[in-house]
């Protein structure tokens, strides 16, 4: 393979990725604004929405990449999204991850897209 050529699929998964990141971004916009609806109405839209986000996963598994969603999870350090909110607690709060800002997206060799988190601290 020639420098060129890998340079350009580098490129395509760059641009693959980056369409992936506004697609997610894009359907938790639709469907915080379908939640707003009434019931009858929001049905259909629930179902377009899952319709594209069954194919947005088909077509990143087919290039080897997968969006992880890490909401609702322990904070860890060492997991692959960068915390936005981190100065707010101290070294002893009991962190979870309040919402990701930037999904993380990982290939077959491991991680690929590192993503972006809020926290919140876990009320004892």
């Amino acid at each position: 393979m020639t420098t060129e050529q890998t340079d350009r699929g580098e490129q395509f998964e760059r641009s693959l990725m980056d369409i992936a990141v506004e697609s997610w971004r894009f359907t938790r916009l639709f469907a915080r604004l379908v939640s707003k609806l009434d019931a009858g109405e929001s049905s259909r839209y629930v179902n377009q929405l899952r319709y594209f986000q069954k194919k947005l996963e088909e077509s990143l598994d087919a290039a080897g990449l997968k969006i992880v969603n890490v909401e609702g999870h322990p904070f860890d350090p060492g997991m692959a999204a960068s915390a936005i909110n981190i100065g707010d607690f101290g070294p002893d709060d009991v962190l979870v991850v309040e919402q990701m800002v930037e999904p993380i997206l990982m290939g077959p060799e491991g991680l690929r897209r590192q993503g972006t988190v809020t926290l919140k601290k876990v009320q004892a």
